[in-house]
């Protein structure tokens, strides 16, 4: 188990991955890029905190990466819309209901970003 978290904090995870802390991904960028190629990810913290996963990409796979990143998010996107669903007390969503989320979300996000 990997230890993340300050000295008050702690936080242990169960899978093990390799955790970077900002000043070492600023200080020893060569290290890093090296223990990903190892590790194949890491957790990027920032006092202690997980702020972001890292993985190895180079020029000729950095679609396919980014593909297969987007469509994991998106997959998790939809099991929390399913998730809050059930608890609504709603029941089965059809996809013109996961379709309606979706679009609300993306222009919720749009007013976010023009601030």
């Amino acid at each position: 188990m990997s230890r993340v978290g300050d000295k008050c904090h702690p936080t242990w995870y169960a899978s093990g991955m390799k955790t970077v802390t900002i000043r070492d991904f600023r200080t020893r960028p060569r290290q890093v890029r090296e223990a990903l190629r190892h590790e194949r990810e890491a957790v990027l913290t920032v006092n202690g905190r997980p702020v972001a996963v890292l993985i190895p990409a180079d020029a000729s796979s950095i679609d396919d990466t980014l593909e297969v990143v987007r469509r994991a998010r998106g997959l998790e996107a939809l099991r929390v819309i399913r998730r809050d669903s059930r608890r609504a007390g709603g029941g089965r969503l059809t996809s013109r209901d996961v379709e309606n989320v979706i679009a609300r979300t993306r222009k919720a996000r749009g007013r976010l970003a023009r601030g």
